[in-house]
């Protein structure tokens, strides 16, 4: 029986929904890796909608649904209605969405909520002793859900490469335990059951994204 593995999106589109190679590579991986995919999405609005070829909010209102129903050619279904009972593991890509439309770490960070219906499907998971892979800014949801859990989101150190290392910090104040890593790598709580990769916290070439992604789907795959 193929594993049914529950892909989470965010909207579509870097600076307000998913990041759609992220969410493109984990569809892969796991087409590859012989898993089947279900794609699900809060429906909810967006927090906002930006332009993204000029990087700025818009007047506009989207839904968060709606959005990510075109990474997932249509084939969506409500976050509402996900029964972990059928499923073998959780992935959620990254991209801003995570920190807007899912919790509200863009604007309150460490201090953040998460969508109720979110952190449900997180526990559910955790608690059934599923595997939960997240990759970019994702791992912050397991870090203000699952106090002392391992993830990574790259390095703690900010630079060029890694713009997004004061994250790390923030997840640590948390009183999680930060490991840092290479974009290629992942890193693997067994105790929690979580696989944690950089992704885009990294200026990094955009294959290498994808191999660090694919590495994470291979090792959510392992554990379930």
């Amino acid at each position: 029986m193929a594993k049914r593995v529950a892909v989470v999106l965010a909207g579509c589109g870097v600076f307000d929904g998913s990041e759609v190679h992220e969410a493109s590579a984990v569809l892969v991986h796991l087409s590859r890796e012989g898993a089947q995919a279900e794609v699900y999405a809060p429906n909810i609005p967006q927090m906002h909608v930006v332009d993204h070829a000029k990087g700025q909010p818009t007047p506009e209102q989207r839904n968060v649904l709606v959005e990510s129903a075109r990474i997932a050619r249509g084939n969506i279904k409500d976050l509402a209605t996900l029964d972990v009972k059928g499923l073998d593991a959780l992935i959620i890509p990254g991209g801003f969405g995570v920190a807007k439309n899912l919790s509200t770490w863009a604007t309150q960070g460490k201090n953040c909520s998460i969508s109720k219906e979110v952190e449900d499907v997180l526990r559910a998971f955790h608690a059934a002793h599923k595997p939960i892979g997240l990759c970019c800014i994702s791992p912050v949801l397991a870090a203000k859900i699952f106090p002392g859990c391992e993830v990574t989101v790259g390095h703690d150190t900010e630079c060029e490469q890694w713009p997004y290392a004061k994250t790390a910090e923030a997840m640590k104040e948390l009183g999680c335990r930060h490991v840092n890593s290479q974009v290629t790598e992942v890193h693997v709580d067994a105790r929690n059951r979580l696989v944690t990769t950089s992704a885009f916290m990294c200026n990094a070439p955009i294959h290498d994204i994808h191999d660090g992604v694919g590495k994470m789907v291979r090792e959510v795959l392992q554990l379930a």
